[in-house]
């Protein structure tokens, strides 16, 4: 039904319109507690194979929302009774921004990919954390993912940084900090390890002096050359972070196909970042130098490309404790996690696993 709907009206209507009445929906869900119980007693992962732990947090299941979707923390609830096993919110800022000029989301159907320059839209920290200050009527777990406001100077990167963590991070289950996106002009160049290393202790500093001491990760883009991958690995390890999410969006266009890749006039439009499919390989073969990298040292999270249980099982094989979606959702619609979490509980029964941790890494080098 969902598919229909897609191919005959949602896919005629501007991305961003309908993304935000979809966020407007979920806000409802949200605060409708009889119906927020009732979908996520029916939707939400229950089968006890399915449980994972990464650092110290206890996740229902491995899939879960990728930041993009809820910016602003607005729709934790929603999402996690629609069977994701966690929710990453943001990306957030410490001041609130409206993020790049429209058009500025795009779908490319044929290769079930999207194009964003969003720009880290959002209402800033402090609006995010009265949000996720409120109690919740169903659990979820909830990692917040952290970025640069476009109007701070790469010299001012680390207290901006500091500020977002500070706010948020005494309220997130787990913090990410993104470095990796490419709608924030010189956001990318903190990947390099002599700008990355002094921003990451500093907000360590902060998760650490928190109630339950916040775990901390980093996303890294899927654009760096592997040897780069190595370094942050590296410095990952050196400080004691306590994960890598891998991967963010692409600028790389040569995954699309011929018939959808823009060209000419239309080239202002391959601006941003690529997520969906076209971004699958690079992400898994990113996941395998990570693990080949830190054992499992570090927890790892693959996003990029996932599309069904088969990409899921395919990243847990290949060392992923957590795996994350976001794209694949606006063509497969609100029972997508649901329906990956149940294919996952069938394959382990098939293959008589009882806990999912026996198959993390099977396939690593």
């Amino acid at each position: 039904m969902y598919r229909f709907v897609f191919s005959q009206v949602l896919s005629r209507l501007d991305p961003e319109d309908v993304h935000r009445l979809t966020v407007r929906a979920l806000r409802l869900l949200s605060v409708t507690p009889v119906v927020r119980r009732l979908v996520h007693r029916r939707l939400a992962p229950r089968d006890p194979a399915l449980r994972v732990r990464a650092f110290g947090v206890h996740f229902p299941g491995p899939f879960g929302l990728a930041a993009g979707f809820d910016k602003d923390a607005g729709c934790v609830e929603a999402m996690s009774a629609l069977g994701f096993g966690h929710v990453e919110v943001g990306t957030i800022t410490a001041h609130a921004q409206p993020g790049n000029a429209r058009p500025r989301l795009f779908r490319l159907a044929g290769n079930r990919a999207i194009i964003n320059r969003m720009g880290f839209n959002n209402d800033g920290a402090s609006a995010a954390a009265r949000r996720l200050r409120r109690s919740r009527g169903v659990p979820a777990i909830v990692g917040v993912n952290i970025g640069k406001t476009k109007v701070v100077p790469e010299s001012g990167a680390v207290e901006d940084y500091v500020a977002s963590a500070t706010a948020l991070a005494p309220l997130a289950d787990y913090l990410v900090v993104n470095v990796s996106s490419p709608n924030t002009p010189g956001l990318r160049d903190l990947q390099a390890v002599e700008l990355l290393e002094p921003l990451l202790r500093a907000v360590k500093k902060v998760a650490d002096a928190t109630p339950k001491r916040t775990p901390l990760l980093v996303k890294i883009a899927p654009d760096l050359a592997d040897a780069d991958v190595d370094a942050v690995a590296d410095l990952a390890l050196e400080i004691g972070l306590d994960g890598i999410i891998a991967t963010n969006t692409t600028v790389d266009r040569e995954a699309l196909t011929a018939p959808e890749r823009p060209a000419g006039r239309d080239a202002v439009r391959e601006s941003g970042g690529l997520s969906g499919r076209p971004l699958k390989a690079r992400s898994l073969e990113v996941l395998r130098r990570l693990r080949a990298r830190v054992g499992d040292r570090l927890v790892l999270v693959s996003v990029g490309g996932v599309e069904d249980a088969d990409d899921v099982w395919e990243r847990l094989l290949a060392g992923a404790t957590l795996v994350q979606g976001y794209s694949a959702l606006v063509y497969e619609g609100p029972l997508w996690a649901y329906r990956i979490h149940r294919g996952l509980a069938r394959r382990l029964r098939r293959q008589g696993v009882s806990d999912l941790r026996e198959i993390i890494g099977r396939t690593a080098a």
